[in-house]
């Protein structure tokens, strides 16, 4: 897909400072902001201190949450630092959409992480519950570090980078590198590419800004070929992701008079569908982005079975709505045109949640 990893540059200076718990809300990235830009400088003496440090991204991570942490494992080990990139899933699964990442030689399972790491940077995890099983260990470190873009983050760490304004977390990790000196190669172009991509959507969603067609145009450069990354992004599928997405469209329910009138759509894809096609819940999850597209709806929700019956719930809305803010009610969270969950309850408890916290 893109040349091999390469070296990367060389540490720049590293101030020394006390370490506080601090949030630092960014208003848009690369900011140089009075406050924001010493806490940056805080995380940057941290990193600089530290010669063991562990990359952590959400459960189920999609392109965003394992693109930002491999682009930074990747540039902490050219800088020399040991590195191990983990999610706390078991078994742990690569999606198959992201299988063409460099640096995958960096991942680690859960249990590999130390039980008290000597510094933990966390890549787009919205919330506590989504470090899975890495969270104690998580907060077991002495330093923390919070990258994030999701409005609905509650704050949790020792030093909190979280911009809800970033169109995708990957751009903070820009930023990141940006202050380490660490200059743009193909395989870290490859990484960000993918998350800035993913989490807008291919460029369409709301969040898109000139500066994210300015960070696209920086990657762009380094030579890598976004024309294969998007084809392995969104038109690759086995042909069991055909017969799966014809049963959830089969299954979907138009419901006008919910969200207030301006229309609900909803379909679930059960696991032994999955089993039977040899889909993972991971390919499905463009699904999506196919149920969105009725005019007549404001919302749309998929549910998606897992082995043992829970059901992971990813929503979207067209701009009326704030599906985060019912997402967060049922335990999840996300941003505002796009969130999810996850429940235990039947297909027909958790649509009736869900209808009702978007009532409310």
């Amino acid at each position: 897909m893109t040349g091999e990893p390469t070296a990367a540059g060389t540490a720049g200076a590293v101030s020394t400072s006390t370490v506080e718990p601090a949030l630092a809300v960014l208003p848009g990235p690369r900011t140089e902001a009075s406050g924001l830009d010493h806490e940056w400088q805080r995380v940057v003496a941290e990193i600089g201190r530290a010669s063991d440090i562990d990359l952590i991204c959400h459960i189920n991570p999609d392109g965003d949450a394992l693109g930002s942490a491999l682009a930074a494992g990747l540039a902490l080990r050219s800088l020399g630092h040991r590195v191990r990139v983990s999610f706390g899933d078991d078994p742990q699964i690569v999606p198959e959409s992201l299988s063409f990442l460099p640096g995958q030689e960096l991942i680690v399972p859960a249990a590999d992480v130390p039980d008290v790491p000597e510094l933990v940077l966390c890549f787009d995890v919205a919330s506590e519950g989504r470090l899975g099983l890495l969270r104690d260990k998580a907060f077991a470190a002495p330093v923390m570090v919070v990258l994030d873009h999701h409005a609905s983050n509650p704050g949790f760490g020792t030093h909190r980078l979280i911009d809800p304004g970033a169109p995708a977390t990957a751009v903070l990790v820009d930023e990141l590198l940006r202050r380490l000196g660490v200059p743009l190669d193909q395989a870290l172009a490859t990484c960000l590419y993918t998350g800035v991509a993913t989490d807008t959507g291919s460029f369409k969603y709301a969040a898109t800004t000139p500066a994210t067609h300015e960070l696209a145009a920086r990657l762009l450069a380094t030579g890598i070929r976004h024309d294969l990354i998007s084809r392995q992004l969104w038109d690759t599928s086995s042909f069991g992701y055909l017969k799966v997405l014809a049963g959830a469209l089969g299954r979907a329910v138009f419901e006008p008079d919910a969200v207030g009138g301006r229309g609900l759509v909803w379909t679930w894809v059960p696991y032994q569908e999955l089993a039977l096609f040899g889909v993972t819940v991971e390919e499905i999850e463009g699904l999506i982005d196919v149920l969105r597209r009725p005019a007549e709806a404001e919302v749309a929700l998929v549910l998606k079975q897992d082995p043992d019956g829970t059901l992971r719930g990813s929503c979207r809305s067209k701009g009326a709505v704030d599906v985060a803010a019912a997402c967060t009610e049922l335990g999840g969270g996300g941003h505002v045109y796009a969130a999810g969950f996850a429940a235990r309850e039947d297909v027909e408890t958790v649509v009736a949640r869900f209808r009702a916290a978007l009532a409310g």
